[in-house]
């Protein structure tokens, strides 16, 4: 009979690959245990996998690299309106509301006011300080002028002599005009006083002449101040007849203070706008028409106004006024 050692193992070779069974059998449950219980692992789903997300974007410098926020331009499927700059699509919701006159816009005010009743923006005409001149009174028809406020109900208006007028920074100036005798009226300047009309003189509505004088009078001497009087106004903007996103003329109107400068905001920070004769503030490049502005009165206090649209010929109410001095 042959041998049977080809068909059946030795006890020794048996204990041997029992041993290796075993240690393969205690290598696989190792394995799975540091699977199971390691320090790499994360969930599939919750706050933890979103933070682990950002984590593996990060650069190494330790921020997030840039991205398109979804709140800071439309869908793809939207149009920019026409009259919206860039600045006023990603501004707050309120701002892309395009307010009219009869709501009012979004704004919010950051104010430098002094603590003095000084007026460093002044120029010709400064608070404290009374004026000598003369009054006359012309025709006001429906109330605009050279300010280009446009009709008004307000009887209690004033020109400016070209002098004092100073390119329309008087537009809108209160003022409290004197006769000899003691009689006074509060008056808003509106228009201008060309020449012949000198220094110093007002040309008054024939209602506001009335309070000093007879009308038949004509001319008479007075003297004048500026005010800042309480109101329950508030600033409103105006966008010019033609203005757009690439040209635009802006106008304040219902300030208590003489305005002294208008800034817009572009992509550089602030930028100042030439004022012309008719009182409005001009980008002739339309930097920064639509986006945020910044008024400032002659007593240095601003104020920051945003939510305003290029809406030409629309009175935009602001909810803010410059203080009372």
């Amino acid at each position: 009979m042959a041998p049977r050692s080809h068909r059946f193992s030795s006890p020794g070779a048996r204990r041997t690959v029992l041993v290796s069974a075993v240690a393969a059998a205690a290598v696989v449950l190792v394995a799975a245990l540091i699977v199971a219980f390691g320090p790499d692992r994360h969930d599939t789903a919750g706050p933890a996998g979103a933070t682990s997300v950002a984590e593996a974007r990060a650069t190494p410098n330790g921020t997030t690299p840039e991205a398109t926020p979804t709140t800071a331009s439309p869908p793809a499927s939207a149009s920019p309106s026409p009259s919206s700059s860039p600045s006023s699509r990603t501004s707050s919701p309120a701002a892309a509301k395009r307010p009219s006159s009869r709501t009012p816009a979004a704004a919010t005010a950051g104010q430098a006011r002094k603590a003095s009743g000084a007026a460093p923006l002044a120029e010709r005409i400064k608070p404290g300080v009374t004026y000598d001149g003369v009054a006359t009174f012309y025709d006001v028809g429906n109330g605009d002028g050279a300010c280009l406020y446009g009709p008004t109900a307000d009887t209690m208006t004033a020109a400016m002599n070209t002098t004092d007028y100073e390119t329309s920074q008087a537009c809108g100036a209160y003022i409290l005009v004197r006769a000899a005798g003691g009689a006074s009226v509060t008056v808003r300047i509106t228009n201008e006083c060309p020449l012949p009309c000198a220094p110093g003189q007002l040309d008054l509505s024939p209602q506001a002449f009335a309070k000093l004088a007879a009308p038949v009078t004509g001319r008479i001497p007075i003297t004048w101040s500026l005010l800042s009087p309480s109101t329950s106004d508030t600033v409103s903007i105006r966008y010019k007849t033609g203005s757009t996103r690439y040209w635009c003329g802006i106008q304040a109107i219902g300030h208590r203070n003489p305005v002294a400068r208008l800034e817009v905001r572009t992509g550089a920070g602030w930028q100042e706008l030439p004022r012309t004769g008719y009182n409005y503030f001009l980008s002739e490049q339309g930097s920064g028409c639509g986006g945020p502005i910044r008024l400032t009165d002659i007593y240095g206090e601003s104020l920051e106004i945003t939510g305003i649209g290029v809406e030409p010929d629309v009175v935009q109410r602001t909810g803010v006024q410059f203080a009372q001095h």
